[in-house]
């Protein structure tokens, strides 16, 4: 039974069906789903029916942590990835009633997983024309997106008790945003040597995914075709040999218009 079991749980995380597709993509809306909750409930207070949807949603967590730790390979390879640390970070912070408290951020963790979980970059490739096309931009835009509201959502934490400059969740967006651009208008500062650690974090890694943005945005388009000799994946949209090797390559086109 637990043979069987452990089957349907491999196919529906790593198989190749339908079923699992469709499976795969519901987490992938469950995750988005759970973003968006993350962010309305910053701007809230945390009482009322609040706590109790943190419950539910911790709970579907911690059975899809278990469900894929179930199904690894190596146990403690997954247990020490960054991702799964995340989950676990968020899961607590669900089920522990602990999100309206100085742990709340820990939920913004959730948002780790987006598109680096159940081979969806490889699904969205296949299946969704646009991101094809714009893969390498909404990555770095998800990228960017994560780690603006991670910053902000620790940046309120550790703040908001003590520093009169953060006394919401605007206020830190505010503060991380003007940092990460360069833009340091100065009317918002973090307090104490954690605050200026943070304030070096969010300088130093978030000018890096704002001018890798910035870089994928300005310049030329890339077509994603592998050349079947030498490899190269990256190829100019009209390109009809493969720079490398220059090999004819095939790449699927609309026509002039």
């Amino acid at each position: 039974m637990a043979h069987a079991w452990m089957s349907k749980l491999r196919e529906l995380y790593e198989g190749d069906s339908d079923t699992a597709h469709r499976f795969r993509y519901g987490l992938l809306y469950f995750d988005i789903g759970t973003i968006m909750y993350v962010v309305a409930t910053s701007f809230t207070a945390h009482g009322g029916i609040v706590p109790a949807i943190d419950v539910v949603i911790g709970f579907f967590i911690l059975v899809d942590f278990c469900a894929r730790l179930a199904i690894s390979e190596q146990k403690m390879r997954f247990l020490v990835n960054p991702i799964s640390l995340a989950d676990i970070l968020a899961i607590a912070s669900f089920l522990i009633a602990i999100a309206g408290g100085s742990a709340g951020f820990l939920r913004v963790l959730r948002t780790l997983r987006l598109l680096h979980t159940y081979q969806l970059i490889d699904r969205l490739r296949a299946d969704v024309p646009f991101f094809r096309q714009k893969e390498e931009l909404l990555i770095a835009s998800v990228n960017l997106a994560v780690f603006l509201f991670v910053m902000t959502g620790l940046i309120y934490a550790t703040q908001h008790r003590t520093n009169p400059d953060i006394s919401n969740y605007v206020d830190a967006l505010y503060f991380t945003v003007t940092t990460l651009t360069t833009t340091g208008y100065g009317d918002v500062l973090l307090e104490g040597t954690t605050g200026r650690m943070i304030s070096v974090g969010v300088m130093i890694i978030g000018v890096t995914l704002f001018l890798r943005l910035a870089q994928v945005i300005f310049r030329p388009s890339k077509v994603r075709q592998p050349c079947l000799i030498c490899g190269l994946t990256l190829h100019d949209p009209d390109a009809v040999h493969c720079k490398h090797c220059g090999t004819t390559i095939n790449i699927a086109t609309d026509g002039a218009y």
